[in-house]
């Protein structure tokens, strides 16, 4: 589906693609309703369209869905989010369907969404405009929901068009361009010439599709690796950071086909000009052999005796000037097809060093460590064909040179011998200018291809960044929901108070990996001169998850630590023995063991609250009430005890 096609159902933004990513880096799709009623079927074609354009590596990561409801109604925004089960179930992972300040009628948003995930495939939550930063990052959300991310859709929409203008005309033009130059590239000389139909031209001009290539490139890498002009970093599109690597192999394949056919029209140009030099020679000297033979002819038939003998003998001799001038001419048309074939494969290899160079001029503009190792194994796969190129242009010099030295004199005892040391110093220059050029490229390559393997590693930090980020996260979410248990006895509660200190040792290393990681990023950031586009985004992520982490561990510490002084002093009491008499003097330890185990059956009601104020509680209510059950049963087992012991100290004065 071409943009082209649905450029009304487009313009009206009904959804797009805003380069937002949520924290598991999948995409950020946005559907904005309005006071208008809209179309399901035009919603259904634009997003057909948008999902068309990632890469499946990128879809796999799964879509966050943002309905913007604020101007709409509840039914539509319903009609909205069940729609999106037939149009992209797979890749949804979460939909926020954006409520407004004044919430719909709670009559007519009963259907309850949280009930319906299975059947949905998805999950969908109601959330107003600023809170949806609990989900998304804000530098990921557009300036409408309160983000800092600039989205253009106009400009976007006339990328997309030239994009795809491009690719088709590209394309196109480089299926014509194949078919004329294979067919100069099989049989003969003179076979490839007739196979040339002189008509067939590209249909559209090369040079123009070139151009519009360069501008649609250089506009998609207009903000670069490095940040914005004002120097906040910034990270293009996922659609432009596909289409980048797109155009670059398209042009790449234009150039090099369009450097085949102006190298075809050149040597069908000179052949022409060769043959019309040659037949012109040859009918000279040819009218001129002819008519002497026929002169000779004429006199040998008046029958004169004695000039017959020197008739035959000039007429042998004018028969051994024409075969020498024929094999004169002969060698010098093949000298001449040397020499052409020795300037064509150095004129390419030239061509190829000037593209070498021109991608080694252009800054580097990676996407992703996979966009950067493509882009390498292209400047790899150049580097090898001007190899190639070399080493044909020395084995065709060779070749002229070898023809060259075993040149005569011509006739009439002309002496070559400057003209061919003038014919060998021009070969022997060229293929040294050729080869000290291809040395400045290869230091050139060496020196690229450290920065781009420097930028693979860095952005292989910052995916291992972000992958510790994760790791954090999900030992943050175990630790909340399933770390509840506080131990039946004692010598339970300290194993477990053992275990959590080594899944905080985990949590620890995994902190200290990802501080690491983003460190490297810095330097390599440094060694690059460019802007670390983790410091902004990935680092105070880290921190906000371990400061939550250490806090919820804190807490657990202090609950376990509570539950062993409470299983300690409550086991102390239980095994005491009526009997002991020290037993009747100390009876505030039980209103000790009552405090302890109130104020700990008080902590497990209370919730983790963080630094920003948010806050989250240990497991489940059930969960917790399970926990407190166990308390107040041993809080139960001591208070019998404490009447048991109570009982004897009342009966004493009456025995």
């Amino acid at each position: 589906m071409e943009a082209s096609v649905i450029l009304p159902i487009l313009k009206k933004k009904l959804a797009f693609l805003s380069g937002g990513k949520d924290r598991r880096s999948g995409l950020i799709l946005t559907i904005p309703l309005c006071l208008e009623q809209t179309s399901m079927d035009e919603l259904s074609v634009t997003l057909d369209y948008l999902l068309s354009i990632p890469s499946e590596k990128c879809k796999a990561r799964g879509f966050t869905v943002i309905v913007d409801g604020r101007k709409s109604q509840w039914n539509v925004v319903k009609t909205v989010v069940l729609m999106l089960q037939n149009v992209v179930p797979a890749e949804v992972s979460l939909v926020c369907v954006v409520k407004p300040d004044e919430f719909w009628d709670k009559k007519v948003t009963h259907f309850c969404f949280w009930k319906e995930k299975d059947r949905l495939g998805f999950e969908v939550i109601l959330v107003s405009a600023n809170k949806l930063t609990r989900y998304i990052e804000p530098c990921q959300l557009t300036e409408d929901f309160g983000g800092t991310l600039t989205y253009d859709h106009m400009d976007w929409l006339n990328k997309r068009l030239v994009f795809e203008k491009f690719t088709k005309e590209s394309t196109s033009l480089l299926d014509e361009l194949a078919l004329i130059n294979n067919g100069s590239d099989k049989g003969t000389q003179q076979e490839r010439e007739r196979s040339i139909d002189m008509n067939f031209l590209p249909s559209v001009d090369p040079e123009t599709v070139l151009q519009t290539g360069h501008e649609l490139l250089s506009e998609l890498q207009q903000r670069r690796f490095n940040g914005s002009d004002g120097g906040v970093s910034w990270s293009p599109m996922d659609d432009e950071l596909l289409a980048q690597p797109q155009v670059m192999k398209l042009l790449d394949s234009l150039r090099e086909q369009y450097t085949r056919y102006q190298e075809v029209c050149r040597q069908r140009s000179k052949r022409t000009q060769l043959e019309e030099i040659q037949q012109k020679v040859m009918q000279e000297w040819f009218a001129v052999y002819v008519e002497l033979n026929q002169q000779i002819a004429a006199l040998l038939n008046a029958g004169d005796e004695e000039d017959l003998v020197e008739l035959k003998a000039l007429q042998q001799q004018l028969s051994d000037v024409c075969y020498r001038q024929a094999s004169q001419l002969e060698f010098r048309q093949n000298l001449l097809q040397a020499a052409l074939e020795f300037h064509s494969v150095a004129q390419d290899l030239s061509q190829q060093l000037d593209g070498l160079l021109g991608m080694l001029c252009v800054d580097v503009a990676p996407a992703d460590g996979a966009s950067i190792q493509q882009t390498l194994k292209l400047l790899e796969e150049k580097l090898k064909s001007v190899d190639l190129g070399l080493q044909g242009l020395r084995e065709k010099g060779q070749s002229l040179l070898d023809q060259i030295s075993n040149q005569a004199s011509w006739a009439y005892g002309k002496d070559v011998t400057i003209e061919n040391k003038e014919n060998v110093d021009h070969i022997q220059g060229v293929m040294e200018d050729m080869q000290l050029r291809k040395q400045r490229c290869e230091d050139m390559v060496d020196v690229r291809r450290l920065k781009m393997l420097q930028m693979v590693q860095l952005f292989k930090c910052e995916e291992d960044a972000a992958q510790a980020v994760e790791w954090l996260s999900e030992l943050l979410d175990a630790l909340l929901k399933t770390h509840i248990r506080l131990g039946d006895d004692a010598q339970e509660t300290k194993v477990l108070l053992e275990k959590h200190r080594k899944f905080v040792d985990v949590a620890q290393s995994t902190y200290d990996y990802g501080r690491q990681l983003l460190q490297a990023t810095v330097v390599l950031c440094q060694s690059l001169r460019c802007t670390s586009r983790s410091s902004g985004d990935t680092l105070p992520r880290l921190n906000r998850v371990w400061k939550q982490f250490t806090v919820t561990s804190e807490e657990r510490v202090h609950r376990l630590e509570a539950a062993v002084a409470f299983h300690s002093t409550a086991e102390k009491i239980l095994q005491e023995c009526p009997e002991q008499p020290e037993a009747f003097n100390e009876m505030d330890q039980f209103d000790e063991i009552e405090a302890v185990g109130k104020s700990l059956l008080d902590r497990l009601t209370v919730p983790v609250v963080y630094p920003d104020g948010s806050e989250q509680y240990f497991g489940s209510p059930s969960d917790m009430a399970s926990a407190a059950e166990h308390i107040r049963e041993k809080m139960k087992l001591v208070s019998l005890k404490k009447q048991q012991l109570r009982q004897p100290e009342a009966t004493t004065p009456e025995s």
